[in-house]
Formats: C-alpha cells, structure tokens, sequence
C-alpha cells in the first residue's frame, strides 16, 4: 500500500473519529434502547414477531368489546341442533358454530385470548421477581451464598420444566387458576436466576466497578447501581420468550386436566383438551382453532424474544 493510500485512510479514520466526539460532547449519542429500537425496526422477523404480539394484547384487552355473545351463556337455539354426533358448525350470530354445551364459541375463543394473557403475564412476573432476587443475591455476595443457591437452582433445572409444573400441580389439593400460574412461575425462577447471576458475576470485574470499590463506594450502591442496572438487559430479553414457555406449559397442564377446574372460565389449553379430544371426529374445529392460537401467540413472542436478544447482544453490533 502507498504511503498516499495509507494517509488517505488515516484522514478518514481521524474524521471518524472527530465526528463520534463531536456526537458525543453534543449529547447526540445513541442510547442502548433508542438503539435496540433502531435495530428492531429494521429486521422482519422482529415486525412479524410484534405484530403477532400487539393482536393478541389488543384482542385480550377488548375482548369484551369484540365477542359478541357472554362466553359462559347457553344459547338455546344451539342446544336445539346438538343431537349425539352433531355439534352445530357456524349459524347466524354464532360465526364459528357452537361448543359442545351450547355457548357460542367464536366468544370463547376471544375471551380465551384474555385468559392466556393473564396466566402468561402473571407467571412470568412472579418467576422474573423471584428469579432476578435469586439472581442478584447471589452473584452480588458470591462465596457459600452463591454455591447454596444455584445449587438449588441446578435441581430444579435438572427436572424437565413441565414434569416439574405436573408435579406442583398434582401436590395441591384442587387445582385452581393461582395453582397453575405459581407451578408456571416456579419453573420460570432458576432460568432467570442462573441469567442474572452470570451477568452478576461478569460485572463484579468490570472497570466500572473495580473503580467505584477504589473510590470507596459502599458495595450495596455499587450491586444496585452498577452491577444490577447492567446486567437486567438480557433478563428483559429472555422474559419476552420465557411468556411463550409460560403460555404453552399453561395450555399443557390444562390440556391435561390439571389447570383450572372451572369450566365456565374460556382457556385455550382447556379448549383443545375437554372439548377438541372429546369430540375430535365429531367437529374438529373445536380442536383446530384453540391449537392455532396458541401456535400464533407462543411464535410471535418467540419471534419477538429472539430479535430482541440479538438486537441487545454486543457481539451483534457493528
């Protein structure tokens, strides 16, 4: 290379670098979530992935806006057409036919959206919450603190996450709706205890907070100022595709008979397993349309999760 070509590349870079100073002393520079965003908006698989999401948030929320008939009522111009071996398909006012009890199930299937929301968000709170406390306790102190509790941790991940929801379930007495979402949430804690703990502990070197010890900055601000802020990043991430694990394990406990036991409640999980199984030959769309929801919902926010965490990672930066 010519010494021509070389001072050439050099006044470049020197631009370059002259122009992130001046962005950076304006107050111009770009923060990690404007940047996320930025990142977000640019990438099809994280639109779709939103998309899929922000329908089934807004159909949960206007759910009672959009149905068009109460979930829970039996209409008795359906219960007229259920004969043994018929269950009635789509009727004026009943766009998607009748379920098994005589309620209209296009409703069902809406209010449904609801239920799952609520079981999925609430779930995933509570296992983020205690999680991110296990998390933060443990890679803050270290020593036999750290060693006790992602002991712990290892146990409950050594069990498959829904043999082990099963067996919570099963210990209580009557299954409810709070039975289910607490055997979600418990298999959602040590996912993001072992997350945050690893960012713990990677922070404890940091030059950031090797120079506030020097400073002498009380280690309990250095943890919730420091160390804590900067490592929740990848938790957010992973709280966005542990909703679908929740959503599916949810609709898997209900499918198998363990989830709420009040049928007047529409649930998806409960949808495809007492009525789509029940009367599969008879009319399988009752098993058909709850089966497709809870795919579209458990891939957008998996669509979601997974751009989110690239969008987030360093490694992904250029």
């Amino acid at each position: 290379m010519s010494e021509r070509s070389i001072n050439v590349l050099a006044e470049r870079k020197k631009a370059r670098l002259d122009e992130l100073a001046k962005s950076t002393a304006s107050g111009d520079g770009v923060s990690l979530f404007r940047d996320t965003m930025r990142r977000l908006a640019r990438n099809p698989v994280a639109i779709t992935g939103g998309v899929l999401v922000a329908l089934f948030i807004l159909v949960a929320l206007f759910a009672p806006l959009i149905a068009p008939h109460d979930p829970a009522q039996r209409f008795d111009e359906l219960l007229d057409l259920i004969r043994p071996g018929t269950i009635p398909g789509p009727q004026d006012g009943f766009p998607l036919g009748s379920d098994p009890l005589g309620r209209d199930f296009a409703s069902r299937l809406i209010y449904g959206a609801r239920q799952t929301l609520f079981v999925g968000v609430v779930a995933t709170l509570i296992g983020l919450a205690f999680g991110v406390l296990i998390g933060a306790v443990a890679g803050a102190f270290g020593g036999w603190v750290d060693v006790v509790l992602m002991r712990v941790t290892d146990v409950m991940l050594a069990l498959p996450g829904l043999l082990l929801a099963i067996t919570l379930v099963a210990v209580a007495s009557r299954s409810t709706q709070w039975t289910v979402i607490f055997a979600v949430a418990i298999v959602n804690v040590p996912i993001f205890a072992r997350l945050l703990r690893g960012a713990m502990l990677a922070q404890r070197e940091s030059d950031h907070v090797l120079a506030a010890r020097a400073l002498g900055v009380r280690e309990r601000a250095i943890v919730l100022r420091h160390m804590l802020p900067n490592s929740l990043t990848a938790v957010i991430a992973q709280a966005t595709l542990t909703f679908a694990v929740s959503i599916l394990d949810a609709a898997a406990l209900s499918f198998l008979g363990l989830g709420d036991q009040d049928f007047n409640r529409a649930e998806w999980g409960m949808m495809l397993g007492v009525d789509g199984q029940t009367y599969f030959e008879t009319r399988p769309e009752l098993a058909y349309y709850p089966a497709l929801a809870i795919i579209i919902v458990a891939l957008g926010f998996t669509l979601l999760g997974e751009s989110i965490r690239e969008a987030i990672d360093p490694k992904n930066r250029r």
